[in-house]
């Protein structure tokens, strides 16, 4: 029997596999260049001037944005503190637990940025953890932790930061914005789901994964190449947790 058909069948595929293989390396190389790009930025928060400001709600605040490893010990012990109070119960009840050295290893880890909202006395009040990462092949900005302290909840703030990341990853070119919250944390779905309209993320895991219930979801939100859009006074977030977890080595993004 003449097998030269099935030949160059055998060969027609390989040839679209090798090709295929390529496209994705391809792929990958620019995802990784763009991630690369972003994290050598000096400050990303200057892409967004206006942003630095945030004046409403009879609260007056400036935002900075820096490395973790360019954090103060002041402003080092009060991201590790404010977490701590706003999410440890959270993980706890989780099969997470809560681990003061694995936490402080994560937020001041040489890839991490942090936003810093300082009232007028130059005092810490917020702060959100992020990262430029590559996630299944694309690159993303990543919401590790968004904390609030008390006196600044309700004020539209936690909205305003997370606006900031948005605009942030338009600007250096992100597929989308990622987090992970836990199902039972209850404050952090609605103000993720319902105000900012995050969905749950492909790379999600679904309950049937694993032998035990799984805990948290992965929500993401798509960044199309729109129009920059000006800081507005709608909104009013409340201290939510949002736990930000990569596939691999990502937590909770906390907004409290």
């Amino acid at each position: 029997m003449d097998n030269t058909y099935f030949n160059k069948r055998k060969s027609v595929k390989a040839k679209e596999k090798k090709l295929k293989r390529k496209e994705e390396s391809a792929r990958l190389a620019i995802s990784v260049a763009k991630v690369d790009s972003a994290n050598k930025l000096e400050d990303p928060l200057s892409l967004l001037e206006p942003f630095k400001k945030f004046n409403r709600n009879g609260v007056n605040l400036t935002i900075e944005c820096c490395r973790a490893t360019d954090l103060d010990k002041d402003t080092k012990d009060f991201v590790f503190d404010l977490c701590k109070t706003n999410m440890q119960a959270l993980y706890e009840a989780s099969s997470w637990g809560w681990k003061d050295r694995d936490k402080r290893e994560e937020m001041y880890e040489d890839r991490a940025w942090h936003l810093i909202a300082r009232n007028e006395e130059r005092l810490p009040v917020a702060f959100v953890h992020f990262r430029f990462d590559i996630e299944l092949d694309e690159e993303v900005l990543y919401c590790y932790e968004i904390q609030l302290t008390p006196p600044v909840r309700r004020k539209g703030l936690g909205k305003f930061l997370m606006q900031i990341l948005e605009l942030m990853a338009y600007k250096t070119e992100m597929v989308k914005v990622m987090l992970t919250t836990f199902k039972h944390n209850d404050d952090g779905l609605k103000f993720f789901q319902e105000a900012l309209k995050y969905q749950i993320d492909e790379s999600s895991p679904d309950d049937g994964m694993y032998e035990e219930e799984c805990h948290y979801w992965i929500l993401s939100k798509p960044i199309k190449q729109r129009a920059v859009v000006k800081p507005t006074n709608q909104g009013a977030a409340n201290g939510v947790d949002s736990k930000t977890t990569y596939t691999h080595t990502h937590t909770h993004s906390g907004c409290c």
